[in-house]
């Protein structure tokens, strides 16, 4: 009986080695197949026969390809967590530094240190990618901003919105729940589309239209919840809370954020100027434009009490998570695309919802559920890659007429 099972166990072991061979060559087979699809399109339009030294190479440069891949392949969902991270991170270390009783801080000053953190951060990448030579990078700040001071001149504009904007997201969520903040700061998308239909000339497809739609309209079933001002009430703690003024902040910010955003690009597409250098340069106009309003707005309060009265590791972190989200964003944009970056705007959303629950005492209904889903539909659609135009056949002209 035992000589039976050995010799099953033996067969079966047989086959598995036999499969598993199998599956060896089926798989050299398609790479071997896919890596010389490869490299005829790489040769398509050559004339010239290759030597077997370039063949060899050639080899080489299909394995580098490969490798190549895999590390975008691993930037890019690395920059998608980091985004996600950061998106839910913000908001809800926002929202507890402004939700906590005793001494608070003042956020212009949050504000202007951030604007200075992005400046800083641009000048360090700047001066890496110069190999640490302060000397060249110092004639590239010099020629770029010192002697282009029209050129200059033209971000103080979106530096001067993104400010005011980084301001009015402070009132936002210091009084609304995180949660609306979050759904509602996604208005965003419907002032920037706008924007940039007016200011660029772009057309939107039928299904970006339809997302617009849904956005607004799930926005504004998160607004009109709940109508019971006791429930509106649990939703506000032992610090002071406006909804009106918070829901107003937002949405100027909303605007502020599309026209900046359309008008920055517009900026960057009509010169050859270096991303880094515009960014230096919008951290330099939004620390000074951030002092003024710091001054003006609370200049008694730090004359009496310092500039860092109250700051804790949480305000930091909040300065530290605003300075480097951008560039979270600008690896995102270059290594995802946008359903991805919709996909880490919705998963971000969902994760401070439930935080939101467990922290503050958010309290979720069926009127939040609904909207908060046409949102994260109307993310979804909106990045949607339009299909591509089918030219028309041979056997049928473009004007539609019979061919003759």
């Amino acid at each position: 009986m035992s000589c039976t099972r050995v010799a099953v166990y033996n067969k079966i072991i047989h086959k598995l080695r036999a499969f598993e061979s199998s599956l060896r060559l089926v798989r050299g087979y398609f790479l071997t197949r896919t890596r010389g699809n490869m490299a005829r399109r790489r040769m398509q339009g050559a004339d010239e026969k290759t030597t077997p030294l370039q063949n060899e190479n050639s080899n080489l440069n299909l394995q580098g390809t490969d490798e190549g891949a895999a590390t975008h392949l691993n930037l890019k969902y690395v920059s998608l967590f980091l985004l996600v991270l950061q998106n839910a991170s913000l908001i809800l270390t926002m929202r507890y530094t402004r939700n906590q009783p005793g001494a608070m801080y003042f956020s212009t000053t949050a504000v202007c240190v951030t604007e200075f953190v992005k400046m800083t951060t641009c000048v360090f990448i700047l001066l890496y990618q110069h190999k640490g030579n302060f000397v060249e990078l110092g004639k590239l700040l010099w020629n770029t901003i010192v002697l282009q001071p029209v050129d200059t001149l033209k971000v103080a504009v979106p530096a001067f919105i993104y400010t005011v904007q980084n301001n009015l997201m402070f009132i936002g969520v210091s009084n609304l729940s995180t949660a609306t903040f979050q759904v509602t700061y996604q208005l965003k998308i419907l002032t920037t589309a706008l924007c940039m239909v007016v200011m660029l000339r772009r057309s939107l497809s039928a299904s970006q239209w339809v997302a617009l739609i849904l956005l607004f309209a799930g926005v504004a079933i998160i607004q009109i919840q709940p109508s019971d001002p006791a429930k509106r009430a649990a939703e506000v703690s032992h610090t002071e809370q406006n909804y009106i003024h918070g829901l107003l902040a937002v949405i100027v910010a909303c605007c502020f954020s599309g026209f900046a955003g359309v008008y920055f690009e517009k900026i960057l597409k009509g010169s050859k100027t270096s991303i880094w250098v515009r960014n230096i340069q919008l951290g330099l106009f939004g620390t000074l434009i951030g002092l003024v309003g710091m001054i003006m707005k609370d200049g008694q309060g730090i004359s009496e009490k310092g500039m860092f009265y109250a700051y804790t590791p949480f305000v930091w972190a909040v300065i530290g998570l605003q300075a480097f989200g951008g560039l979270t964003i600008a690896v995102v944009v270059k290594y995802a695309d946008n359903i991805l970056k919709g996909f880490a705007t919705s998963v971000s959303i969902i994760i401070s919802t439930v935080a939101a629950v467990y922290l503050f005492h958010f309290q979720v209904n069926l009127q939040f559920c609904l909207g908060a889903g046409l949102v994260i539909s109307a993310i979804f659609l909106y990045g949607r890659p339009k299909p591509p135009e089918k030219a028309p056949s041979p056997e049928q002209p473009a004007n539609g007429g019979s061919g003759k």
